[in-house]
């Protein structure tokens, strides 16, 4: 593998936690490799291995992202991921209010949601 795959790696067990890391390597297929060897490398092994901006600072941009987008299947596993970021609960509801504005207000409100219910399930009060 190359050096980016192992910053990749690395970056995705501080960023996910291991325990998430460790599951999605032992599902890993012949079919789905590839793609998972481009994320770790161009996701996890560029974009959030940068130090131009903090982790909570993608953590808020990430999850704003995936809810303007309407990419909802990834935003609980991106809460879960503040507890390593440092994003707060206010940071994400900050976010979220970027969303609703710029994107609109039912993507905004579903993320909220599944923010809320993710917390909940984190043990941290919101």
């Amino acid at each position: 593998m190359s050096d980016r795959h192992d910053t990749g790696m690395k970056v995705r067990r501080a960023v996910l936690g291991d325990a998430h890391v460790d599951r999605a390597e032992a599902a890993r297929t012949d079919l789905d490799a590839p793609f998972q060897d481009m994320i770790t490398e161009a996701a996890w092994g560029t974009v959030w291995a940068s130090d131009a901006i903090s982790r909570r600072e993608r953590s808020m941009l990430t999850i704003a992202l995936l809810a303007a987008t309407g990419n909802f299947d990834e935003i609980a596993m991106h809460i879960r991921a503040t507890a390593n970021t440092g994003a707060s609960p206010r940071d994400v509801a900050e976010a979220l209010q970027h969303v609703a504005i710029y994107a609109g207000v039912p993507r905004a409100n579903h993320a909220l949601k599944i923010a809320r219910d993710t917390f909940a399930e984190m043990g941290i009060e919101v």
